[in-house]
């Protein structure tokens, strides 16, 4: 780490001695260390660069292992970006986090009064507190909400604030967040990254934990809903930009992870689909905005909502978090109308002022954001971002030139009613390491609000955006900005929480809370994962074979080619494109059930995903193709093994099982009924049994060469083969009986039926009744079966 050493009482460690004066998170206006950063950078100054990079490493090594992301729009609109850590935490004192939390309780007391006005009894306009083109104009404003008194009688129930603070120490709110408030779940993962990086001195430092937070917003929102109700986050789905952090904070508090089309609206009530029919929603932390959420009422254009949500409002039967229409106090332009309400409302001065703003639909503030043009920052007043976050539609006044300075009064004369003034402000800055060394980096903190059966209580902590440069306009991420841990930092040991409970009660949730798109989703993985090893352990034969006689007009590499090709696999390609679309399809599904899914496995899936590309492109037909197929075939096996050994044998586990029996026994059907005709080509038999993985099984069990009868019995019809037919229909019948719903009124469901039904005429076969055209029926309905189970739990 590159430092001076300067001897000074001011500095008495050399690994920050070039923020002296500069960094002003870490040091007062005298140029002092803050008491609460001064452990901290000693630790540091004890560590060497190696030491350092091996931390760093770590943290970023667990970030990536946790498949931590965000997805960027813009120039590369959807493209997955890992997650950017700051890895030097920023530090604060508790006695200055206790007077912080309380503006923002206060805040948040403030946020809630209006949004309830605003949707009940419009004093704030009526007495002009509020003006009424600032509600009517704005498209946050729900007009079939008006009225609608909310369950639980709250509109607020989680909200976040994006503060920053002045070089003079001041503290203000840059803009408040109460549509569907991101990065909670983020924060989380910044404090697991940075004590792998500093786990020493995370654990001699009195730092305030984050678990007492959600689990006191967990127990709240349990207790505001029905015995029978189910509590799940509302996610607009896997394209949303931080997806991850949804499926993060469902698993993290054992909530149910949901998009609009699980969800359907019965006499009132808001029910999910489950793989046992519909069972009710009592709480909904939506993570989409307001709008989306019923395409009847709201949004017609919307594919991501649900019809009727605004009825089951109505009806008092499910609570939103926050409740709809409540971003409407994000707009930018009310932050000039929060003091005057604060103390008609709340009967006092804001703790916690918000940046200096000014709404330009009226004279006097117009005249005054021209008259100071060269501080000020203009941008739409209805936008629902910091100015920081919104840099293609704001002006900042001191980069204009004196001829465009001269337009500014006539801009905002004609369209003062859409713009708002607002005090360019400096952000402090906070150590952040780059290039080897400390260096001074602006800094804005997300800090979130929840509401408890106790009041409002603050996250100890939220995450700081730290900027790539000295603009604060390089704060946000898409600008190469990055986030760093809060530690907010007692004198005396902090409470150790936990979200595990404190006494040994609990409740097992029954099967049936499955989601129907989740189940489904488990469906495909099964077979999609199968469908890709059933591919390379032929192309694996193949190329083989072709190492072997380097003519693919040989009778059966071409009979195998040509049933490739009917499959869309083409030899031609030592590593197809259509083997790359499946294990693509496989992580998709995954993708989709992140919630449900284990890190490990994604990490073994992705590893997979990377290494086929990698092939695509370097790999040759022949002895290297091979090769190639067994690495991915090993790579499959370790993922397929993961899931074996470590997913819980619940319901998912069982479609996803099913999916792999099914496909399998697809697979293999369809490869018997080729190859296993008499007028196969010669070699047929025995590249059948090795494309089963059954060449020792087959020596061992018959005491005669390969024929047409054994490799009929060994993969057909042995069901001790895991990879004969029948064994496939074996299995997938057991799990059939698991099922929610497999006997129904004392009937089988249709699913369960055609399985037994299956299953029974296949297991009494004989090797001699095996032709082409059974192969060929068993195979149609073996389709007709997935068809059944779709019909039968994932409608």
């Amino acid at each position: 780490m590159e430092a001076e050493h300067i001897d000074t009482a001011r500095t008495p460690s050399r690994a920050y001695a070039p923020l002296a004066g500069v960094a002003d998170e870490m040091v007062d206006t005298q140029g002092e260390v803050r008491p609460v950063w001064r452990h901290f950078l000693k630790a540091l100054d004890r560590m060497d660069e190696t030491d350092l990079a091996g931390r760093f490493a770590r943290a970023d090594r667990y970030l990536r292992d946790a498949g931590v992301f965000y997805r960027a729009y813009g120039k590369e609109a959807g493209t997955d970006r890992a997650w950017p850590l700051s890895h030097i935490p920023v530090l604060i004192d508790e006695a200055e986090w206790e007077n912080l939390s309380r503006g923002l309780v206060q805040r948040a007391e403030l946020l809630e009064a209006v949004v309830a006005d605003i949707y009940g009894k419009n004093e704030l306009v009526a007495n002009g507190l509020l003006p009424p083109a600032l509600v009517a104009s704005n498209s946050e404003f729900l007009r079939p909400l008006v009225g609608v008194q909310p369950a639980g009688r709250h509109f607020l129930h989680f909200v976040s604030f994006e503060i920053g603070r002045g070089p003079d120490g001041n503290w203000w709110v840059l803009s408040d967040r109460t549509q569907a408030p991101s990065g909670a779940g983020f924060a989380l993962e910044n404090r697991v990254a940075t004590t792998r990086a500093f786990s020493d001195v995370y654990a001699e430092t009195h730092a305030h934990r984050l678990a007492g937070f959600f689990g006191a917003f967990r127990s709240t929102l349990q207790a505001g809903k029905a015995a029978e109700d189910r509590i799940a986050v509302l996610t607009p789905g896997l394209a949303n930009e931080t997806y991850f952090e949804h499926a993060y904070i469902a698993r993290y508090l054992g909530f149910m992870l949901l998009e609009g089309e699980d969800l359907t609206v019965v006499g009132g009530k808001v029910m999910v689909r489950t793989v046992a029919g519909l069972k009710p929603v009592g709480v909904l932390w939506r993570r989409l905005d307001a709008a989306f959420a019923d395409p009847l009422e709201l949004d017609q254009n919307s594919h991501i909502g649900t019809p009727g949500m605004v009825e089951a409002l109505r009806a008092g039967s499910v609570t939103f978090v926050n409740a709809l229409g409540a971003g409407i106090v994000e707009t930018r332009a009310f932050l000039a109308f929060l003091p005057n309400i604060c103390r008609q409302l709340l009967g006092e001065d804001q703790r916690l002022p918000s940046v200096a703003t000014w709404w330009c639909g009226q004279k006097s503030e117009r005249e005054h954001v021209a008259a100071n043009i060269e501080r000020m920052v203009i941008g739409p007043a209805y936008s629902t971002r910091p100015f920081f976050d919104d840099n293609e539609q704001s002006v900042l006044g001191a980069s204009l030139r004196d001829t465009a300075k001269q337009s500014i009064a006539d801009w905002l004369a004609s369209d003062g009613a859409k713009l708002v003034g607002q005090e360019a402000v400096t952000l402090s800055t906070t150590p952040a390491f780059v290039d080897g060394r400390l260096v001074p980096r602006p800094m804005s903190l997300r800090v979130f609000a929840a509401r408890t059966r106790d009041g409002w209580q603050i996250m100890p902590g939220g995450f700081a955006r730290i900027g790539a440069g000295d603009n604060v306009s390089a704060i946000a991420m898409r600008e190469g900005g990055s986030a760093a841990d809060v530690w907010i930092v007692s004198r005396k040991p902090v409470e150790r929480t936990s979200l595990l409970p404190a006494e040994e009660v609990f409740t097992r949730n029954m099967p049936g809370s499955l989601p129907s798109r989740a189940a489904d989703n488990l469906f495909w993985l099964g077979r999609y994962i199968e469908r890709a090893e059933g591919a390379l352990r032929i192309l694996r034969a193949w190329h083989g074979r072709y190492a072997e006689y380097a003519d693919p007009e040989q009778p059966l590499l071409k009979d195998v080619s040509t049933y490739l090709d009917a499959l869309d696999i083409d030899t031609s390609e030592a590593v197809p494109t259509s083997l790359i679309r499946n294990i693509d399809s496989a992580v998709f599904s995954a993708s989709n059930i992140r919630d449900r899914f284990s890190p490990d496995g994604w990490l073994a899936l992705n590893d997979l995903s990377k290494t086929a590309r990698r092939f695509h492109v370097s790999v040759q037909p022949g002895d290297d193709a091979t090769r190639a197929m067994t690495v991915l075939l090993r790579k499959l096996a370790g993922f397929a093994g993961l899931v074996h050994e470590n997913m819980y044998r619940f319901t998912g586990w069982r479609f996803l099982s099913i999916g792999r029996y099914l496909e399998r026994g697809l697979h293999m059907t369809r490869l018997l009924g080729h190859m296993s005709g008499e007028d196969a080509p010669d070699g047929a038999l025995d590249m059948l049994l090795e494309i089963g993985d059954s060449v020792m099984t087959h020596r061992r069990r018959y005491n005669v060469a390969t024929a047409r009868l054994t490799v009929t019995d060994l993969l057909a019809l042995d069901a001790l083969n895991p990879r004969s037919i029948l064994y496939q229909l074996n299995e997938i019948k057991n799990e059939v009986e698991q099922l929610p719903n497999a006997y129904a009124n004392g009937q089988m469901s249709p699913f369960y039926r055609e399985a037994m039904r299956l299953h029974a005429g296949l297991a009494v076969m004989t090797p001699e009744t095996m032709t082409d055209a059974v192969y060929g029926r068993f195979e149609a309905e073996l389709e007709k079966l997935s068809d059944i189970l779709a019909q039968t739990y994932l409608s």
